[in-house]
């Protein structure tokens, strides 16, 4: 529902009574949702974010050189082609015939059709009015009724934990890549990147479920609050919520899968220069 919402991997286990559905399928909900419009929105400013992760790593300490080895990995790594086979993959294995019909019917319904195009239009602001949004510094008018929907609009659709979830998997997707790509142990590195997001997740949990409000109350500024109440109808349904987990799914899969190819690319990248110099 958000520019990187966002979000992460759900066992297709869970749902494992129902069965899952085909790769074409799963297309159609991922085409009506507008999945693909919404990460590539956001993959333009992956490389400068992955390069002042690793600038900003005292430990790491990398030359001019290695920095720049850094973003040209990113380039590589945070692609739309890259994303969309593990995402469409995840999609269908979360999802039911059942679940399909009804998000179908939303999505293709005239409210269905406006969030989605409110979701697009947002993700496809640049980068400082995005931030201007979170930070509560351009807001939309709101009343007491329409913040508490927004409330439950944030929790229904699982924003904030989705999107904290897909920003430690993406980190350990890069961490594990890179070490599989210097030629080092995988499995140490893939325990220390686990336990450093484990103990950061609640801090930005907190720090990003006000900011995250701010930006759906911002893309559904033009929604009635009858609208809204139309939305978490569909969202707290039992289709909604399958939806919701096969959505966080998709968009999990995908980065992850970005974040390790550019960790592989960098990790190969690295070892060159080590061996050079």
């Amino acid at each position: 529902m958000i520019r990187f919402a966002l979000l992460m991997l759900l066992s297709s286990a869970v749902y494992a009574a129902q069965p899952a559905v085909d790769i074409e399928t799963a297309a159609a909900v991922y085409q009506d949702a507008a999945i693909r419009e919404q990460v590539r929105a956001s993959l333009g400013v992956m490389p400068a974010h992955v390069r002042q992760m690793f600038s900003d790593d005292a430990a790491a300490k990398l030359s001019d050189q290695q920095l720049n080895a850094v973003t040209a990995a990113a380039e590589r790594g945070f692609r739309i082609d890259v994303f969309e086979a593990p995402a469409l993959n995840a999609l269908a294995a979360n999802l039911d015939a059942a679940t399909v019909k009804k998000t179908e019917a939303f999505l293709q319904s005239d409210l269905g059709r406006r969030m989605v195009a409110a979701d697009v239009a947002t993700a496809n602001l640049d980068e400082p009015q995005i931030d201007k949004i979170m930070a509560g510094n351009t807001v939309a008018p709101s009343t007491p009724q329409r913040d508490a929907l927004f409330d439950k609009l944030e929790r229904a659709s699982r924003s904030t934990e989705s999107t904290v979830q897909i920003f430690i998997s993406m980190g350990q997707a890069v961490a594990i890549g890179t070490a599989v790509g210097a030629g080092r142990d995988p499995a140490q590195v893939a325990e220390s990147a686990r336990k450093s997001g484990e103990a950061s997740r609640a801090g930005l949990e907190q720090g990003l479920r006000q900011p995250l409000r701010r930006y759906l109350a911002y893309s559904y500024r033009d929604l009635s609050d009858a609208d809204l109440k139309h939305l978490l109808a569909f969202l707290e349904s039992p289709a909604g919520k399958r939806y919701v987990s096969a959505y966080i799914a998709s968009l999990g899969a995908g980065y992850d899968a970005m974040g390790r190819r550019c960790g592989e690319q960098l990790g190969d990248r690295l070892r060159e220069l080590a061996q050079a110099q």
